[in-house]
C-alpha cells in the first residue's frame, strides 16, 4: 500500500513539473499571436480602415486561438455599449491574461497599447502599434531564454522532487 501511494504521489509531482514545463512552451507561441493580431490590426486600420470593431472581427478569423476569442471578446463587447473603449479592452485584457500563459508584462503592454488605441490619427497609430510589437517581441525573446533555460528543469525537478520526499518518508 505504501508503494503505490508512493508511485501515486511521485506521478503527480512528475504530471506538475510537466505542467510548469507546458506553460513555458506556450507563452513564447502565444506571445507570437499578439504580435501577429498587431499586425493584422496595423493593415485593417490603415489599409482598410476598418471600424475597431470590424478590425477585431476580421482578427479573430484569421489566428489561432486563444488570441482568436480574445480578439472576439473585444468586438463582441463593443456592439451596442456606450462604455469607452479603453475601459472594455482592459477587462478583456485581465481576462485573456488568466485564461493564457501570458505573464504580467505582457499585461502591462497590452494594457498601455489600448490605452492609445483609437485616440490618434493614422500615422501615430502605427507608430504605437509598431512600439507595442517591439515591446512583445522583447518579452518573446524573454520568453524563449526562460522556456531554454527552465523547460526541461521544471520536468527534472517535477519527477525528482516527488522521488526525494518519497525517500524521505519511507
Amino acid at each position: 500500500m505504501k508503494w503505490i501511494g508512493a508511485l501515486l504521489f511521485i506521478g503527480v509531482t512528475t504530471w506538475l513539473g510537466f505542467e510548469w514545463s507546458n506553460k513555458l512552451a506556450k507563452r513564447p507561441k502565444q506571445i507570437r499571436q499578439l504580435i501577429n493580431a498587431l499586425q493584422v490590426l496595423e493593415a485593417e486600420i490603415l489599409y482598410s480602415q476598418m471600424p475597431l470593431h470590424d478590425a477585431f472581427n476580421s482578427i479573430a478569423r484569421q489566428i489561432p486561438e486563444p488570441c482568436a476569442s480574445f480578439c472576439q471578446t473585444v468586438a463582441d463587447r463593443m456592439i451596442g455599449t456606450k462604455i469607452y473603449f479603453d475601459v472594455i479592452w482592459e477587462e478583456c485584457v485581465g481576462e485573456y491574461i488568466e485564461k493564457s500563459s501570458l505573464a504580467v508584462n505582457e499585461k502591462e503592454i497590452l494594457l498601455q497599447f489600448g490605452r492609445t488605441l483609437g485616440q490618434h490619427d493614422f500615422d501615430q497609430q502605427q507608430k504605437h502599434i509598431q512600439l507595442t510589437i517591439k515591446h512583445l517581441e522583447r518579452e518573446l525573446q524573454d520568453a524563449r531564454d526562460e522556456q531554454d533555460k527552465y523547460g526541461k528543469m521544471a520536468r527534472n525537478l517535477g519527477f525528482l522532487t516527488g522521488l526525494f520526499i518519497v525517500l524521505l518518508l519511507i
